[in-house]
């Protein structure tokens, strides 16, 4: 009896959604249908498209076969013709969209006036960083976290949005916001959402960074590992929270907070952690190590990190049989005697040959771009290690133009009797010397300012070489290729800074900034990604500039114009992430086709 019941009160549900059915059947099968509009004077067939807007049902017109008093001529006076090969040209244009061959005529009036607070201009760029974004699988992490929290706002919409923001559109919160809704697809959610969303995404963050590191492991050079620190400032008058005065690498004023990140051996982005501006980086590299170690299930590299980070503790953290180091070493703050050493033009090596050379008497033009290196190894507080110079004159060449650069710099400084105010290792002003007092040592009433010639012959001593220090026993020539890949690190934290202007900072309470940071973390990730997806064939600018730039004109009910100049980066995107938006109408159905495509 009970089975008997299910089966009646299945059949009652049955024939009640059956209408629907049969309502929704039309509107996706019978796209183009056929009206025919009487009038005191005319009847007038029209082929008219239903769609969707908003929540309402409506209708456009989409092709004018003219009046039946036009067309009865044409087809034996008979009437029944003209409607028949009207459904017929209805059918037609069905199966040319399903083919993506319909051509169709718009038709725009001067007269007529765009209706009121109507968008019509969308930025479909975002669609390749949204491919991306769901290749990380950032939506389903999203959705785990949803599970733990009790929130009804979707924050796989905000999270990819603030990273499409940073990327194509880099501004404030309230900024991005307004951004959102220059997309096809429009925010569901609202600008308090956002800073909600923050306070979760800073609680998650390690656990986001371990499952992404996850689940692109498979494609991850994760044998080297680079590590640096960068800060970034605050245009506020008191320090606060982990917004603390320090060493800012701009030489300004304001409180700093910093920024320690991982990349692999590919220059792709690993993990992150953010400090207060006034401690020392160099004791943030093994907590960071120790969290890849246990979250990331990552034991077997080698880290490669700046001199400013080398200290003995991280060597000796990073000697052990299943881990290593690459670190770069100042001949400047070399003992003596290993200064003397490195600088010695004898004794220097090419490649694999034995032949040694005396750098003094090479032909710099013809080695122009070779890499000349000598080795030893040397006990650095019980610490053995191998210590690798090496000399480039290309290099040698560049730190010249640099020094000349800075030294013109210094000479218009002491002609404008301009006071020097920055004292940093890489200011001009390091070549200025002041001399206050008199020949008698009396206070002068004048500055005097001259070029300190000792301090440029100095730092000239050391232009070409450079050194590294690393418990490896691999071939030099490996080694100090993957110690000059350190420069992608530098290049992300200039993306950070200029192209993704993740400073200044606005952002007052701690886990909102953290969580910013979090946001510019995965926007560089997944700009990576782009870059590599395109054989890193285009600059920062080219791309973004690209992205920013693909916009489409919306007409309702029909499709998507194209507003954008195609290009060979257009061409290069289409083609490596598989769907194509340049044609010259992306049709309403063709359109939601990509979007899916995009998150998959």
């Amino acid at each position: 009896m009970k089975t008997l019941n299910f089966f009646v009160k299945f059949g009652i549900f049955i024939l009640r959604i059956a209408p629907y059915c049969v309502i929704i059947y039309v509107l996706e099968v019978r796209i183009m249908r056929l009206n025919i509009v009487k009038s005191k004077n005319a009847e007038q067939l029209y082929i008219i498209k239903s769609f969707r807007k908003g929540s309402k049902n409506t209708s456009r017109i989409v092709r004018k076969l003219g009046t039946m008093a036009s067309l009865l001529p044409l087809h034996d006076y008979d009437r029944e013709k003209v409607i028949a090969w009207a459904k017929e040209q209805a059918r037609e244009m069905t199966e040319a969209e399903k083919n993506n061959t319909l051509k169709i005529p718009v038709e725009f009036a001067e007269g007529k006036q765009l209706s009121f607070g109507e968008q019509t201009r969308f930025n479909g760029g975002y669609l390749f960083l949204q491919k991306l974004c769901h290749e990380l699988g950032l939506d389903r992490i999203c959705s785990a976290i949803s599970k733990k929290y009790a929130f009804e706002y979707d924050l796989s919409a905000i999270l990819s949005g603030l990273i499409y923001a940073r990327i194509l559109s880099p501004s404030s919160k309230r900024s991005s916001y307004e951004f959102m809704h220059q997309l096809i697809e429009q925010p569901d959610f609202e600008l308090h959402d956002i800073y909600r969303a923050l306070d979760v995404l800073d609680k998650e963050s390690d656990n986001i960074q371990a499952r992404i590191c996850q689940a692109t492991k498979k494609d991850r050079n994760d044998a080297i590992l680079y590590y640096d620190c960068t800060n970034f400032f605050f245009e506020i008058g008191e320090e606060s929270g982990i917004r603390k005065y320090g060493k800012s690498k701009e030489h300004r004023p304001d409180p700093i907070v910093q920024l320690g990140l991982f990349l692999d051996g590919d220059g792709i982005p690993l993990a992150f952690t953010v400090f207060p501006g006034n401690e020392n980086e160099q004791p943030t590299l093994i907590p960071m190590e120790k969290k890849i170690l246990s979250d990331f299930a990552l034991s077997r590299f080698i880290i490669c990190t700046d001199a400013g980070l080398a200290s003995t503790a991280n060597r000796r953290f990073n000697d052990r049989a299943d881990r290593s180091f690459i670190v770069t070493q100042s001949l400047k703050t070399m003992k003596g005697f290993l200064k003397e050493w490195a600088l010695d033009p004898e004794g220097w090596s090419l490649g694999s040959s034995e032949k040694t050379w005396n750098i003094s008497e090479i032909d710099e033009e013809l080695h122009k771009n070779s890499v000349f290196h000598k080795e030893r190894w040397i006990n650095e507080n019980g610490l053995e290690q191998r210590l690798i110079v090496s000399y480039c004159p290309k290099y040698r060449h560049y730190q010249q133009q640099i020094r000349q650069r800075q030294v013109d710099r210094a000479v218009r400084i002491i002609e404008k009797g301009t006071r020097s105010k920055t004292r940093s290792q890489n200011s001009p002003t390091r070549f200025v010397e002041e001399i206050q007092l008199t020949i008698d040592g009396e206070v002068a009433e004048k500055t005097s300012r001259s070029l300190n010639e000792k301090k440029i012959a100095e730092e000239s001593r050391y232009d070409g070489f450079s050194a590294v220090c690393t418990t490896l026993e691999d071939k030099i020539e490996d080694i100090l290729r993957v110690n000059r890949r350190r420069w992608e690190i530098e290049e992300s934290f200039r993306i950070m800074k200029s192209e993704f202007r993740a400073r200044p900072v606005y952002l007052q309470k701690d886990e909102r900034i953290r969580a910013h940071f979090l946001t510019c973390f995965l926007s560089l990730l997944v700009y990576r990604m782009l870059e590599h997806r395109l054989d890193e064939k285009y600059t920062v600018s080219e791309l973004t500039k690209t992205l920013r730039c693909m916009d489409f004109f919306r007409i309702d009910g029909i499709g998507y114009l194209p507003e954008y100049t195609r290009t060979e980066i257009t061409d290069d995107l289409h083609e490596a992430f598989g769907f194509r938006t340049d044609t010259e109408i992306v049709t309403d159905k063709t359109m939601k086709k990509i979007i899916k495509e995009t998150k998959k």
